[in-house]
């Protein structure tokens, strides 16, 4: 063990701590750590007869240690004997300025480790970094969003955007509620079945919301979800996201090219011509798809439906969005291409839903953007196995919450 006694070197070590009275570095001092590296220690002592509350003086002091930033590549230690104080309620211990209660790290520290996983560090890596365990980290990680989240005003949501995902490939799904106006996840919650829509409503309800103020929720045409917001908020509009009933009218015209293809070898290759949007198409792909259009009539008759559906979205007037779809869903009767057929039969069970969307123009299209933010850390991370961590996450990624930690790292 070293001990540095000249007065300069705890001096020094007071200010890049940024001490003041009644505390001040009494020693500092290296270490041998078990793995052989030496560690910093720096010991923190205060003024005998300083006051800290109104009761009196110091009862007793109880020893505590915490992680704190490394000073060079020196793994840092702060040491204090902290004082407790009698008072009415009984003896309790003082709070310290450089951490807070219950933590073995100081605030800088937690602070850091914040910022590394907000530049999409992964946890993991990011404890391998700081020489900790990942539990450790995720402890201080899920501290500091329950803090912010538990505080975050919700208060003036009106409307909704619900969507599902997964915190593994093909396992434990979640189920994210979105404040389409101010696009961020306001809850997210365990499932995608019909109960998390009440578990929801609960949230709302605990933040101050009254389930009746959600005048419109944009959902997928999950089954589960359909029936949860017609039990729990029933006055709702419904209105059933754009994006997916896109994805639904593609997967029809890509069932029409794949049963073409068995006929015709031309079609190879070309899913895509027949799919992107007109924008992203080269000036040789546009060639190549007019060429198949012209060549095969049922590749034209099934694109030139899926291009003339585009134009619902276009429409302001409900009454003639609904008269357009009923002209629409009427033309695929009559060419009898099936895929077709069975997409308009969904439009059809789903009508009030995708008309709404004339009226409230929400669309889950943000949450999609949410979603892939939230599918690029669950890669990093490689998965998460603790559903806890995988929420806590997303409200991190997307939450949009207010952190009162230190940033300052200097």
């Amino acid at each position: 063990m070293i001990y540095f006694y000249a007065m300069n070197s705890t001096e020094i070590f007071q200010l890049a701590l940024q001490l003041s009275k009644p505390w001040f570095v009494s020693a500092v001092r290296f270490e041998t750590a078990p793995d052989g590296k030496m560690d910093l220690h720096i010991d923190i002592g205060f003024d005998r007869s300083f006051k800290f509350s109104p009761e009196g003086k110091v009862h007793d002091t109880k020893s505590k240690k915490w992680r704190y930033l490394n000073f060079f590549e020196y793994r840092c230690y702060l040491h204090s004997e902290v004082p407790r104080i009698k008072s009415a309620e009984g003896v309790r211990m003082v709070e310290v300025p450089w951490a807070r209660q219950g933590s073995g790290f100081t605030l800088l520290f937690e602070a850091f480790s914040l910022a590394l996983i907000e530049r999409e560090m992964p946890v993991n890596k990011a404890a391998d970094l700081l020489g900790e365990y990942p539990q450790r980290l995720w402890t201080v990680f899920n501290y500091w969003i329950q803090i912010a989240y538990n505080a975050d005003d919700q208060s003036q949501v009106t409307k909704l955007g619900i969507d599902e995902t997964s915190a593994r490939k093909g396992h434990d799904y979640v189920t994210v509620a979105i404040d389409i106006d101010k696009r961020r996840v306001i809850h997210a919650t365990p499932g995608k079945d019909q109960q998390t829509i009440d578990k929801i409503r609960e949230h709302l309800i605990s933040k101050n919301v009254d389930p009746q103020d959600i005048t419109d929720i944009c959902i997928d045409m999950s089954p589960a979800f359909i029936a949860g917001i017609l039990d729990h908020f029933p006055n709702t509009s419904i209105t059933f996201d754009r994006f997916h009933v896109v994805k639904l009218l593609n997967e029809a015209m890509d069932e029409v090219r794949k049963k073409e293809a068995r006929e015709h070898d031309i079609l190879k290759g070309h899913k895509y011509t027949l799919l992107k949007a007109e924008h992203n198409l080269s000036k040789r792909q546009k060639m190549e798809r007019e060429e198949l259009i012209e060549l095969l009539p049922n590749i034209g008759n099934a694109y030139r439906l899926k291009m003339l559906f585009q134009d619902f979205w276009d429409f302001d007037n409900k009454q003639d969005a609904a008269a357009f779809l009923a002209f629409w869903c009427d033309l695929v009767d009559e060419h009898g291409i099936v895929p077709f057929k069975n997409f308009a039969k969904t439009i059809k069970g789903h009508w009030s839903g995708i008309v709404n969307y004339i009226e409230s123009h929400i669309a889950n299209g943000v949450l999609e953007g949410i979603n892939n933010k939230i599918q690029l850390a669950k890669r990093r991370a490689r998965g998460y196995r603790n559903i806890n961590n995988f929420i806590n996450m997303i409200y991190f990624l997307a939450g949009k919450l207010k952190f009162n930690f230190p940033h300052d790292f200097t």
